[in-house]
């Protein structure tokens, strides 16, 4: 193959809105996004990620149920009510679209936005460790930061709860909160 023809199939691969190292950008990376999904769809959506080979993260949390017979059921329920988490390059957003139970990928306006580098990653890491609940979402109170555990780093507002501490962690993007319990070593106050 001539120089010529190799660069020619270089620029047709860039105009076809492939990015690589000929088009003078390096190749994206993938990047965490929130998948907005139909009421009670989140296990179905996960499933079906995992089907197509998506990486996908549904955190879910345990809530005790009675029943009007009077039984009492645990249930896993998602900690984020309509949102599944996923892991994707800008060319997979259609296959993530195109799965049944997906209305959209949340962001401003029409383009998704990521979610903050190593937020999901801290999530994924440190919900298994911690008791945690949704919470509602909160606009103003008292900020703390966990300085030591598995959520190190993560940023919240402080509750008190029948004699435990809780941080209520916030997604912003998505308009969730959700408490996990700490203890009062693990937490120092946001500097102004």
């Amino acid at each position: 193959m001539s120089s010529t023809s190799g660069a020619m199939a270089e620029l047709s691969s860039c105009l076809n809105g492939l990015v690589g190292p000929g088009c003078g950008e390096p190749a994206p990376l993938p990047r965490w996004f929130a998948v907005y999904t139909a009421p009670r769809h989140e296990k179905a959506v996960a499933r079906q990620f995992s089907v197509r080979q998506i990486e996908a993260f549904l955190p879910l949390y345990q809530s005790v149920h009675r029943w009007k017979n009077g039984c009492r059921v645990s249930v896993e329920q998602p900690l984020f009510p309509n949102y599944v988490f996923v892991m994707l390059e800008r060319s997979e957003y259609v296959r993530v679209l195109q799965t049944p139970g997906v209305l959209s990928l949340v962001g401003a306006g029409r383009e998704p936005s990521p979610l903050p580098a190593g937020e999901i990653e801290s999530l994924r890491a440190g919900l298994p460790l911690r008791h945690c609940e949704p919470h509602h979402y909160l606009v103003a109170g008292d900020k703390v930061r966990i300085h030591s555990g598995p959520l190190t780093g993560l940023v919240g507002v402080l509750l008190r709860r029948k004699n435990h501490l809780r941080v209520v962690l916030t997604l912003d993007l998505v308009m969730q909160s959700i408490a996990v319990e700490v203890g009062m070593d693990e937490i120092e106050p946001m500097r102004m």
